[in-house]
């Protein structure tokens, strides 16, 4: 499978289309990772508080020491917890993602989100008394870029950005840095296509990754965790993505993330079904047409679905950056 690549504002190149990771672990991930690699699928996007790096690692060992694959053909991203994010515990996460990982380097390296939590060893998700996520209020953003670079400096990672921030907490990363962010990766589909922040990464030169692009229709199994319910907007089932997809005869899927695609967004879906994760990356084999585009620019909502509203009172961060 031939898939489309992007170029890094380092020149390094990254897959338009990647294998989504997050909710999936175990035996599942493990077999679901296996037909990932069989379907083409070189980019991985994984992170720490997945708690899945050791399945992918044994999966890439797997792939790697049979000569399968180099080094090299992976493009392996992961990301710094919540807990990490203070200068002194950057190092100490990267270096626990890559034993887990089985790997000597990152080709990225992202900060997960903007807020801290407190770093508890062993719990990543750690609660007050009161069940109330607790939340670390001195994040100093500078100081922790500057330990990113670090990273990349001592070879760790190739390319290090930013998850999840707004154009504010991006700004400033860039008004301070020495080696500008990478990539962000933010939730991004067709009902919201944050279109401001895209232009304004793309006049900085930070390639888009969308996460969630279909709509993350496993969400509210994940939400029901932490005793939520949540009204999740069926994007595949919209009237204008089904015609475009029967025009073209193609997935739902395929359409919704060929059109970020062509937009230069790279999109990372999740699947553990062979059959859609195969489905999912055939999507350079076609291409929308501009009244398509059009159709489907005007399907934005502005409807986000992913507000960490399942850690209580996680809206009290002065970094929270959905505000």
């Amino acid at each position: 499978m031939s898939v489309l690549t992007t170029t890094l504002n380092n020149g390094l190149k990254m897959p338009m289309i990647g294998y989504g990771t997050w909710q999936a672990k175990d035996e599942e991930l493990e077999q679901a990772f296996e037909a990932a690699l069989e379907a083409g699928y070189r980019h991985i996007d994984t992170a720490h508080v997945y708690e899945n790096e050791k399945v992918i690692g044994k999966v890439l060992n797997r792939w790697l020491s049979s000569g399968k694959l180099t080094r090299k053909d992976i493009f392996l991203v992961t990301k710094l917890p919540p807990g990490g994010n203070r200068p002194e515990a950057v190092s100490k996460y990267i270096k626990r993602s890559l034993d887990l990982l089985q790997v000597q380097y990152l080709d990225l390296f992202l900060i997960h989100v903007p807020f801290a939590f407190k770093d508890v060893e062993g719990d990543l998700h750690p609660m007050t008394p009161d069940g109330r996520i607790d939340i670390d209020p001195s994040t100093d953003h500078v100081a922790l870029w500057k330990a990113m670079e670090a990273q990349l400096d001592a070879g760790l990672t190739k390319s290090i950005g930013l998850s999840n921030f707004n154009q504010k907490q991006i700004e400033r990363v860039l008004q301070n840095c020495r080696i500008p962010p990478s990539n962000l990766q933010v939730e991004l589909h067709a009902y919201l296509q944050q279109k401001e922040l895209v232009e304004f990464c793309k006049t900085n030169k930070i390639v888009v990754t969308a996460y969630s692009p279909l709509g993350s229709p496993g969400l509210a199994k994940f939400m029901a965790q932490f005793g939520q319910k949540i009204d999740l907007p069926d994007i595949l089932n919209n009237p204008v993505v089904k015609a475009i997809a029967a025009k073209h005869k193609r997935s739902e899927a395929q359409i919704v993330l060929r059109h970020a695609v062509q937009k230069g967004i790279v999109v990372i879906p999740k699947s553990t079904n062979p059959k859609r994760l195969r489905e999912n990356i055939d999507i350079f084999g076609f291409e929308l047409d501009q009244g398509d585009m059009s159709q489907l620019n005007g399907l934005d909502q502005g409807i986000r679905i992913l507000n960490f509203a399942a850690f209580k009172g996680i809206e009290e961060h002065p970094e929270y950056p959905f505000k």
